[in-house]
């Protein structure tokens, strides 16, 4: 992957951002750098907007997996947002909008340590942008400042603007009655969660190796990172278990409570998480991230007790089904293990939309398969095996399902789908009103085109 490409890779990943980051890095070519619109003291080059429709064009073409005609209502359209950007900019620092370095801060970290993980370390990072990555921060500090500022302030316009059950009304009614969609059957449906804990031999097996590591890097020479390469069942062990600069928030209450504890180079105790048993040395400190290395040492995965964790479903159930003051959701607050759902009584939420109902098509499919042998709202499955969590802090558990309710598949209407329709009404409101702000605000401030623009694109 050359230098260029893998740059303006990294630039499209991290945000659709002020173009004056990148603008040294363009063509020395005269007719790029070409001003073509001034807002207030803020100049747009040529050269910005050619830059800003190539990284959306490969956003497109990424998200399509097509390839996406250049036009020139792209490249005009690209330009008006570029100049929205800069009016949003202005008005809010005038509404004294602002963010702190720690948020500017934080979301610069999260991008560059996904791209860290990537390519393997910082010196690859760093290798690939020709820059340290002190120098990749510094020059995206204020451009994610500016960004985050614009965001913060089209945030608060939004949540000023509120819509009433009339409007809703209003809005529905005007959709053709041949244009109303079908909404495919949905369901609610929550969850108990167990996870197998591990037989008793296997969880001291990986206790006594992780301290016998420990050793080696304390009293035998050994480093950490050597030890990590070896032995280390986590996702950084090729990297010698080196945990870039992260958020103590980010990482598992044990694991931050651990290290957080430790001075710059100090190594741990070993500690156990739900992951397994860590050694863990601090690096770096700055506010609330640390910069880390680890040694993992996970329970092997065929040393669980299973028939444990069914065992406890089953015995769940069967208090649910024969005990009318037992309810589902106290079951759940209670008992289960899956921390995402446990404290809202099991409830399986739309990852899209945040709303209980499902369309079955959005269930995944190990779902999907326990609720289609549901009948009757209130029907509670069978313990059934899945894998809980992301990537690879991933874990073999066991669930048991409930139905809450079942919608079939019908024709949209404000009855059954106020809720959903009110959203769209909403969303259709919020943005009216985003455009006649800023119509208002480029009247207001000074905006200048310097080349030959269709009104369609100005008024738009």
């Amino acid at each position: 992957m050359n230098k260029a490409f893998f740059l303006l890779l990294f630039t499209v990943s991290l945000f659709l951002i002020s173009p004056s980051l990148y603008a040294q890095q363009q063509s020395s070519d005269k007719k790029l750098d070409q001003i073509v619109a001034i807002v207030n003291d803020h100049i747009v080059l040529k050269s910005d907007v050619n830059q800003q429709v190539q990284q959306y064009m490969m956003q497109m073409q990424r998200q399509q997996n097509r390839q996406i005609e250049f036009g020139k209502d792209i490249w005009y359209t690209v330009l008006q947002n570029t100049i929205d950007r800069y009016v949003m900019l202005d008005q809010a620092k005038r509404d004294s909008i602002t963010v702190s370095d720690a948020m500017v801060d934080q979301q610069i970290d999260q991008r560059i340590n996904s791209f860290i993980q990537q390519v393997g370390s910082e010196e690859a990072l760093e290798e690939q942008m020709g820059k340290s990555i002190v120098q990749i921060r510094a020059d995206l500090r204020e451009s994610y400042r500016e960004q985050m500022i614009v965001q913060q302030f089209q945030r608060t316009k939004r949540q000023n603007i509120k819509i009433t059950r009339p409007e809703v009304r209003e809005y529905f009614e005007k959709i053709p009655k041949d244009s109303l969609p079908t909404i495919p059957e949905q369901v609610a449906v929550s969850q108990i969660v167990a996870v197998p804990p591990a037989l008793e031999n296997a969880d001291q097996q990986a206790r006594k190796l992780a301290e016998q590591l420990r050793d080696s890097v304390m009293n035998h020479g050994k480093t950490i990172e050597e030890m990590a390469k070896k032995y280390s069942d986590g996702p950084n062990a090729s990297n010698g278990g080196r945990v870039p600069m992260m958020a103590l928030n980010d990482l598992v209450a044990e694991y931050s409570a651990a290290a957080s504890a430790l001075d710059q180079g100090q190594i741990s105790q070993v500690i156990k998480t739900n992951f397994g048993y860590h050694v863990i040395r601090l690096n770096k400190r700055q506010g609330d991230k640390i910069d880390t290395n680890q040694i993992l040492i996970k329970v092997q995965g065929k040393s669980f007790d299973e028939e444990a964790a069914k065992e406890k479903l089953r015995a769940i159930k069967d208090s649910v089904q024969n005990n009318k003051d037992i309810t589902f959701a106290k079951m759940a607050r209670k008992h289960s293990d899956d921390p995402n759902t446990a404290s809202q009584g099991g409830r399986v939420l739309n990852p899209e939309s945040g709303e209980r109902l499902i369309s079955l098509d959005k269930l995944d499919p190990a779902m999907y398969r326990i609720v289609l042998l549901l009948d009757d709202v209130g029907d509670i499955s069978e313990p059934k095996p899945f894998t809980m969590g992301e990537e690879n802090n991933t874990k073999q558990a066991f669930r048991i399902v409930q139905l809450d309710q079942r919608v079939p598949e019908h024709v949209a209407n404000l009855d059954q789908d106020y809720q959903r329709i009110k959203s769209f009404a909403l969303q259709e409101k919020q943005s009216r009103k985003m455009r006649n702000l800023l119509a208002k605000l480029r009247k207001e401030m000074y905006v200048e085109y310097k080349i030959p623009v269709p009104d369609r694109y100005i008024n738009s």
